[in-house]
């Protein structure tokens, strides 16, 4: 049978200071878990590089792939949510957990096609599905507008960004921007907070869309701070996303743990095995 619907989350309010203490114990999560945090950010930046090395005469093609790379990145960084909860449980941060993480996270779950089972790999299908949209849409728009063939970053900078006549600049941003929010809004807490509890992905959601709403100041400068960072990670011909990756992946968590009370809700990893024919 399956489980009743579990109480919804309670969502806290927050000062607007608080994403910088995230990112101080993100940091040091980093630190402390070593390699193994440090991996995470070398896979997407060699992940990056070969986003570089298939489009880099395409930037039409570059642009959209990179941002719509960046709206999955809280799939990406599931293990890291685990890792900061493994060292705030005081329990070992090791490959194993990794791999626990991603091959079998729910351990005691008996019936592996449920659709509880799967609230994390549908987010994360529908956060693929969205950055390709995006991709498609960001790719349309400079090859149909541009009034040039848009090669390379050089090209969409003189071209596009500093282009004297038209709103294809404006209007790019303003889609990336129709995009990205509603995306933020969905993901800010929803990845670390499946991962932790026995929760739907529609509660998952709508917890993290409560989230921006109760806080819309503190929310969004950690989304500018994501945003920063991120590019300046890109800037660096990618190596700063090295640390960048961790320290936001590890924030996340805290993000997490300070904007949701969860409290009340079952862990999902230690739920009652003879109830898990969701």
């Amino acid at each position: 049978m399956p489980l009743p619907t579990p109480a919804a989350p309670q969502v806290r309010t927050i000062t607007a200071t608080q994403p910088l203490t995230w990112l101080a114990q993100g940091w040091r999560d980093m630190t402390r878990s070593g390699w193994i945090s440090v991996a995470h950010g070398v896979a997407m930046a060699l992940c990056g590089a070969v986003i570089v090395a298939i489009a880099h005469q395409r930037f039409w093609l570059l642009a959209g792939a990179f941002s719509g790379f960046f709206v999955v990145a809280p799939v990406l960084a599931t293990s890291l949510y685990a890792m900061s909860r493994a060292l705030e449980r005081k329990e070992p941060v090791d490959l194993q957990l990794v791999l626990k993480t991603w091959l079998n996270w729910q351990g005691s779950h008996i019936n592996k096609w449920g659709n509880d089972y799967w609230c994390m790999f549908q987010f994360g299908a529908l956060l693929a599905l969205a950055a390709t949209g995006w991709v498609i849409t960001s790719a349309a728009l400079i090859t149909l507008l541009a009034p040039v063939h848009i090669l390379g970053p050089m090209d969409f900078v003189q071209h596009v960004v500093l282009a004297k006549e038209g709103w294809l600049f404006e209007l790019w941003l303003a889609m990336g921007g129709f995009l990205a929010a509603p995306m933020f809004a969905s993901s800010v807490v929803a990845m670390p907070l499946l991962l932790d509890r026995r929760v739907t992905l529609m509660q998952a959601i709508e917890a993290s869309w409560q989230v921006v709403l109760e806080n819309p100041v503190p929310m969004a400068i950690w989304s500018a701070t994501i945003m920063v960072l991120t590019l300046l990670g890109l800037v660096t011909a990618l190596l700063g996303l090295i640390v960048v990756i961790p320290v936001l992946g590890h924030a996340s968590w805290y993000a997490y743990r300070d904007l949701v009370d969860a409290s009340m809700l079952p862990l999902r990893e230690s739920a009652d095995v003879s109830k898990a024919g969701a």
